[in-house]
C-alpha cells in the first residue's frame, strides 16, 4: 500500500506510529508474503475508511488496526513463529503499551485480534472490526502468496513433463 495514497486525516491520526523507529523495524519483517509493516497498514486504512464511514471510532481504529501485529520475531525457529500466532497479541499490545500509550479500546483492538484463534473476545464494535478485516487482508495475501507458488509449481511440472516426452 502507498503511504502517499493515503488521505491526510489517516494521516494525521497515525503519522507519529508510521514515523516511529521501533515501529519501522515491521518492514523487515515477513508477513503472509509480505512484509508486517504493509500488512498492518493495509488492515488499519481499509478498516480505518469502513469505520469512518459507518460512524464508529476510526481513530481508534487507525491506530489498534496499525498495531495489531507490533513485535518482531527474527532471528525465532519455527516452534516460536508458530506459537506467535497465539501469543503475539498479548506481545503487540505490551508494545503498544509501552510506546504509545494506546487507550484501552485501541489495547483491546490488539490483545483481541486473533479471536477465535486466541480466546479473548472482543469488547467493542471497532475490535471485531480489526478482527475482521486482519482476516479479510491476510486471505488475500495467502492467496495471492499461494497463487504465485501454485503457478511456479505448474509451471514447473508442465516443463518437466515436456522434457520427459521429447
Amino acid at each position: 500500500m502507498n503511504i502517499n495514497k493515503l488521505d491526510n486525516e489517516y494521516l494525521e491520526i497515525v503519522g507519529y506510529i508510521l514515523n516511529n523507529e521501533e515501529f519501522l523495524k515491521l518492514k523487515k519483517c515477513e508477513h503472509h508474503g509480505i512484509s508486517r509493516f504493509d500488512h498492518s497498514l493495509k488492515v488499519s486504512y481499509k478498516a480505518y475508511k469502513f469505520a469512518k464511514k459507518n460512524n464508529l471510532d476510526y481513530k481508534a481504529v487507525a491506530v489498534g488496526g496499525l498495531l495489531h501485529d507490533f513485535f518482531t520475531d527474527e532471528n525465532v525457529g519455527l516452534k516460536e513463529k508458530f506459537l506467535s500466532t497465539f501469543n503475539h497479541p498479548l506481545k503487540a499490545e505490551a508494545n503498544a503499551l509501552e510506546k504509545f500509550n494506546v487507550s484501552h479500546k485501541e489495547a483491546d483492538i490488539i490483545r483481541s485480534h486473533m479471536f477465535p484463534i486466541n480466546t479473548t473476545v472482543p469488547k467493542y464494535t471497532e475490535s471485531w472490526l480489526v478482527s475482521l478485516y486482519d482476516k479479510k487482508v491476510a486471505l488475500g495475501e495467502f492467496s495471492y502468496k499461494l497463487g504465485y507458488k501454485l503457478r511456479y509449481a505448474s509451471n514447473l511440472v508442465f516443463l518437466l513433463l515436456f522434457n520427459v516426452m521429447k
